[in-house]
């Protein structure tokens, strides 16, 4: 029974670059996978929807969010083209979280960039995620309030970088994380920086922005209301700026 729902709104961008992929395994595995496509152009758009079924595949089929994320993330970094500095600035990427679910097991999750993993149980929110970006690196502090560009992320798939090389320049590996038991009925929110930047700075609680049913209407109101959120914040001429925004979202059980 399909458990689960996704929503996409393009925002000002030329190109809706972002992307969501679902996939099952043996034994009850389900890997949920939202990927954030870094530009706006076709090419970009059509190379962010492959590699979204290629992480959601691997994830399912490895049973584990970070095997299945890290065999994609090492794939593309092999290519000798993301090898060369020059050549990589033209070829695409995309910031990656995917998840994995799997009867009596813990939830897994993996990430690579500034994509969002949330679990929402009992009206408490529990972010699962901790952004690759500037802002990590330098957090704000009284004398730069603002501290690093949320903007601009540290790891990304599609990267050549190791574990190791992302450790040394920004103090956080290339892929990182986590797992959750969890302890009954939850819903998972995996969502892009246009989704729940607008909803952050907004003071918006996402259990009640996700709390109504059915599922497809609330994220569908979701990324509607970030983008609409996002264009009152910025002056008119701004509009085109405004980010694309996806979520998707699963009932656990």
């Amino acid at each position: 029974m399909r458990n689960y729902a996704t929503a996409q709104n393009v925002g000002g961008r030329s190109a809706q670059c972002d992307a969501t992929a679902v996939r099952s395994g043996r034994d009850g595995v389900r890997a949920f996978a939202l990927l954030d496509g870094i530009g706006s152009s076709a090419e970009v758009r059509e190379w962010t929807r492959r590699a979204a079924a290629q992480v959601a595949t691997a994830a399912a089929r490895r049973g584990d969010a970070e095997a299945g994320l890290r065999a994609v993330y090492d794939r593309y970094a092999a290519d000798p083209d993301r090898q060369d500095p020059y050549l990589r600035r033209y070829m695409p990427s995309a910031a990656a979280v995917v998840a994995v679910t799997r009867p009596d097991q813990p939830l897994t999750v993996a990430w690579c960039g500034d994509c969002r993993a949330y679990l929402l149980e009992r009206g408490i929110v529990r972010r699962l995620t901790e952004d690759h970006s500037l802002r990590r690196v330098y957090p704000p502090t009284a004398t730069f309030p603002d501290g690093g560009n949320r903007n601009v992320i540290t790891s990304y798939l599609g990267s050549p970088a190791t574990d190791e090389d992302a450790r040394n320049e920004y103090n956080h590996p290339a892929i990182e994380t986590g797992t959750v038991r969890l302890t009954g009925a939850a819903r998972l929110l995996l969502a892009s920086d246009g989704a729940y930047e607008p909803h952050e700075e907004a003071g918006h609680d996402l259990c009640v922005e996700l709390d109504d049913d059915p599922l497809t209407s609330a994220v569908r109101d979701f990324v509607d209301l970030a983008v609409d959120t996002a264009r009152k914040a910025r002056p008119a001429e701004e509009h085109c700026y405004v980010d694309n925004a996806t979520v998707l979202v699963a009932d656990l059980f």
